[in-house]
């Protein structure tokens, strides 16, 4: 039987060591929201109503419209309600300098947002699919989330920073959330590090969405959603009707992982394909090392 060479052994150890090691891949980083971070509402103008009462845990802020364009109580709000002015219920906090550089520091990301890269270009509607950490466009000129299509499953990877950017330039509705359809986030991925970069946003009754909405105008949430992330909205108006808003904060924790396959834009459940290949790769590789030690002592 023919032997197989020292020189044809050293080649195959390389192409081990070459699959073995983890595609390089250009993870995106979060988008800083800066001074708006804080606000799980932020609107622009003419105001921000609700009927009736949403309980909301963050900050709410109206700019440059009025305060008394709030339609808000402070009850309902487990944070601060920020006026430009005097001219709303005595509970808001006067502050025009915060709420100039809140609104600015919107408009600072959205731009960031609106001018990431490499994208992705995914199907209309994300109900019943799953994706990791990338950055995505639709292949027309919405996000449906249709809750007969199933759930939209964002997928951390185990990588509690893993971020997932959705783009939209056309005007109009950019996202559109349907009744009863969810979001849903599944091995660390978190709605703090979820971004929607919208022209205009709806979401519709007993949705249950995740991330936060970045508006160029509106955005309207109909009866009984639940949403944990932010909307901000830099020119329009925010509405709401007995809604749930819950800012949402990224935890601490830091998780180690291994590597997976490249982000593909579909289904990807982390299959640590470096270790599969290392272990199989020493396995031939002693197998043959094996034979021709076992050769050269004939």
């Amino acid at each position: 039987m023919k032997l197989i060479s020292l020189k044809a052994i050293t080649v195959l150890v390389f192409a081990v060591f070459m699959l073995s090691t983890p595609i390089a891949r250009a993870a995106p980083t979060t988008v800083d929201l800066g001074t708006a971070d804080p606000f799980a509402i932020l609107s622009g103008t003419p105001n921000i109503t609700d009927s009736p009462t949403s309980v909301i845990t963050g900050n709410v802020g109206l700019y440059p419209a009025a305060g008394s364009g709030i339609g808000l109580l402070c009850s309902q709000v487990t944070g601060t309600i920020y006026a430009r002015d005097g001219t709303g219920d005595p509970c808001f906090t006067v502050n025009d300098p915060l709420l100039l550089a809140a609104k600015n520091s919107l408009t600072t990301a959205y731009l960031d947002a609106a001018g990431r890269t490499p994208v992705t270009t995914v199907a209309t509607e994300l109900g019943g699919t799953t994706l990791v950490a990338g950055i995505y466009a639709a292949s027309s000129t919405t996000f449906d989330i249709t809750a007969g299509a199933g759930a939209l499953v964002l997928n951390g990877q185990g990588d509690s920073s893993s971020v997932f950017i959705f783009e939209m330039n056309a005007t109009g509705t950019g996202l559109v959330v349907g009744p009863g359809s969810t979001v849903s986030l599944t091995n660390g991925a978190q709605a703090c590090n979820i971004f929607w970069r919208v022209d205009t946003a709806t979401i519709d009754t007993t949705a249950v969405f995740k991330g936060n909405i970045l508006a160029l105008t509106s955005i309207t949430v109909a009866n009984g959603a639940n949403i944990e992330g932010r909307l901000l909205a830099r020119n329009g108006s925010v509405t709401l009707i007995n809604d749930t808003i819950t800012i949402a904060n990224c935890a601490t924790t830091t998780t180690v992982t291994i590597p997976g396959l490249p982000n593909t834009g579909g289904d990807s459940p982390n299959t640590p394909w470096g270790v599969i290949t290392a272990v199989t790769g020493t396995a031939l590789l002693s197998f043959l090392l094996s034979r021709r030690n076992r050769a050269d002592s004939r």
